[in-house]
């Protein structure tokens, strides 16, 4: 008997709530619908052993940093936003998600709707070694450059050969690009002060 009598005390309490409370829960539904922004700043490596990287995220696809000749193409990072069509050009970034994925990521495309734009963190697929990505069943693996082994792309691979084939290309486009190489890791990475 007290079990029931709390059961309806609950749903009268829920029906006196929607009805008071209904235009404010309206509010909160439409806020979680709108549209995100794009961040403007990316912590990198927050348990790096040179420092953590404070990534520009505005810098690199507003245009400021450029490619080609033009903005750095979203793709150039988030390489699973692409058709499979697409992605099979570049054969270390065959990888597509999702796996129907009939549109290429752009600002124009983030802009009208970000959830349709269908961003991945690079975590979701690059995952920390020893832990399972969210995307796909385990960490993507190449066969090594040097050794022919496979190799095991987890986040820290990831940035590096992500940014560095960046920076590579960029120095070879304008000589006096201000890319860090390889080799000035603490151009990016920086510890925090003391």
């Amino acid at each position: 008997m007290k079990y029931a009598l709390r059961c309806v005390l609950v749903a009268v309490a829920g029906v006196i709530a929607i009805f008071n409370f209904g235009p404010r829960l309206d509010g909160i539904v439409t806020f979680a619908q709108e549209v995100k922004t794009m961040p403007e700043v990316i912590t990198l490596g927050k348990d790096a052993k040179l420092g953590q990287v404070v990534f520009s995220h505005a810098s690199h696809n507003n245009g400021t940093y450029t490619l080609a000749g033009g903005p750095i193409a979203c793709t150039r990072c988030h390489h699973t936003a692409q058709p499979a069509a697409d992605a099979v050009k570049n054969p270390l970034h065959k990888t597509i998600w999702p796996a129907d994925r009939t549109t290429t990521l752009t600002m124009d495309l983030f802009k009208k709707d970000s959830a349709a734009a269908g961003v991945a963190a690079c975590r979701d697929c690059h995952a920390r070694t020893g832990d399972t990505p969210k995307l796909i069943t385990a960490i993507p693996q190449i066969k090594s450059e040097t050794s022919g082994d496979m190799l095991a792309i987890n986040n820290q691979q990831a940035f590096h050969r992500t940014c560095t084939g960046c920076h590579v290309e960029a120095k070879k486009e304008k000589a006096d690009s201000k890319a860090p190489t390889a080799a000035q890791c603490t151009m990016c990475h920086k510890k925090a002060a003391a």
